[in-house]
């Protein structure tokens, strides 16, 4: 017989499926189980891998947002000499793309005698354009007041702890040592002092960065931290291709030779980031579960099946069906009854990613997670990859009841009760 007849009955069995008389609701009920439950697995894991992977790609985007893709600073934790030899030296690597010079040294940042917090000054002349993007308050203009004070730029976390907004005055104390005058020859260290004006406030929800880096000129805090007119303490580095960031660190740090030392981003954040990449590798393989218990409900939906069918199932057969034609029928109920599942389950989960995009229903603890609701990101290979290991993982569990079927006498099917 043509496969298309089993295709044909097949999908009569999927749409009007039923039993006898008095079990004919629950066959239907266990048959939209099945499909259900596939569908809940595809969308299930498809939500998965779209939130862990939105959520990697959120804190990547934070992370290089505050220190680019590559570091060059110096090992012993020094002040670089011969900046701008050196800048121009990395703008020179093939594949860089930009090279920022950073000042940055901790300090205590006060607004009155109560209200102190150790701060990260952090100094230059262009500052990151992620932070910029993520201003609540003020604006990112560095330049100073009517009063002589340099503009500086503090985290959401900083600015509650301090009780401070935009526009307020605090004082900054650099307690770096430099070894030269009288005061360090006698052992005291005088700390230098600084005021500012609030000029803006950013917010970025990573609790760790936004209750430390004050951002401010690059000459305001050469001025406070007492650096040199050609010092920084280290290079950050935007490179083309994020993917070759650990060769290129590599080949620099090499080039450069010692005092100087090239890290990856991945490897200054390197808890952070191991954090990440555990998520993305144990919460799929859970999810996946889900799809591999729905496909082998299939198994019991079409025994279960068979056993309803088992008179017309002796009438196909009499009316000159072969065995391998009915196992044929069967595994094409099979597919049809993951692919069913596996559509349902795609168009659930696009549906529900373009709702939490727009409408954020879940909403995530900030200090735990440093975002405040899940990300989304879609892949269109994920719905690819899932879609066809949903729809194999249904077929071979519909081998087995194919093959029951395949094997049931004609003669005692039509007399089965």
């Amino acid at each position: 017989m043509p496969s298309r007849f089993e295709r044909f009955m097949a999908l009569r069995y999927l749409r009007s499926v039923q039993g006898r008389d008095e079990g004919r609701r629950f066959v239907r009920f266990i048959t939209y189980v099945a499909v259900g439950g596939v569908a809940l697995g595809v969308a299930a894991l498809l939500l998965a891998l779209s939130i862990v992977r939105g959520f990697s790609n959120e804190i990547e985007a934070k992370i290089v947002g505050f220190g680019a893709h590559v570091q060059v600073e110096s090992y012993q934790d020094e002040p670089i000499d011969g900046a701008d030899t050196l800048k121009t030296r990395l703008a020179a690597f093939p594949g860089v793309r930009f090279v920022a010079s950073t000042i940055q040294e901790f300090a205590l940042l006060r607004r009155s005698q109560t209200e102190i917090e150790g701060v990260a000054i952090w100094g230059s002349d262009e500052p990151p354009d992620y932070i910029g993007e993520h201003l609540i308050g003020g604006t990112f203009d560095m330049t100073t007041d009517s009063s002589g004070r340099p503009g500086v730029v503090i985290g959401s976390g900083l600015a509650q702890s301090l009780g401070t907004r935009v526009g307020d005055r605090v004082t900054s104390f650099s307690m770096r040592t430099v070894e030269s005058g009288t005061t360090a020859a006698a052992g005291i260290t005088a700390p230098r002092v600084k005021q500012f004006h609030v000029a803006g406030i950013y917010e970025t929800s990573l609790s760790n960065f936004d209750e430390l880096y004050a951002f401010t000129s690059m000459e305001a805090a050469r001025d406070l931290l007492e650096y040199g007119p050609n010092q920084v303490t280290r290079f950050d580095l935007t490179v083309a291709d994020v993917e070759r960031a650990g060769d290129m660190a590599s080949a620099i740090e090499d080039d450069l030779g010692f005092p100087l030392m090239a890290r990856t981003i991945y490897e200054v954040y390197r808890g952070l980031f191991a954090w990440v990449n555990l998520q993305e590798g144990i919460i799929p393989i859970v999810i996946s579960v889900i799809v591999i218990v729905a496909a082998f409900n299939i198994v019991g939906t079409l025994l279960m099946l068979i056993l309803e069918k088992t008179r017309e199932i002796g009438i196909l057969e009499s009316m000159g069906a072969s065995r391998r034609s009915l196992r044929k029928l069967f595994l094409w109920l099979g597919v049809l009854v993951g692919g069913a599942g596996t559509l349902i389950g795609e168009l659930f989960a696009l549906v529900f990613a373009f709702l939490q995009k727009r409408y954020e229903l879940i909403p995530l603890p900030e200090e735990a997670y440093y975002m405040k609701t899940a990300p989304i990101e879609l892949n269109g290979l994920d719905f690819v990859v899932v879609g066809i290991i949903a729809m194999l993982l249904c077929t071979l569990a519909a081998y087995i009841p194919a093959r029951v079927a395949a094997r049931v006498e004609p003669i005692r099917a039509i007399h089965f009760r």
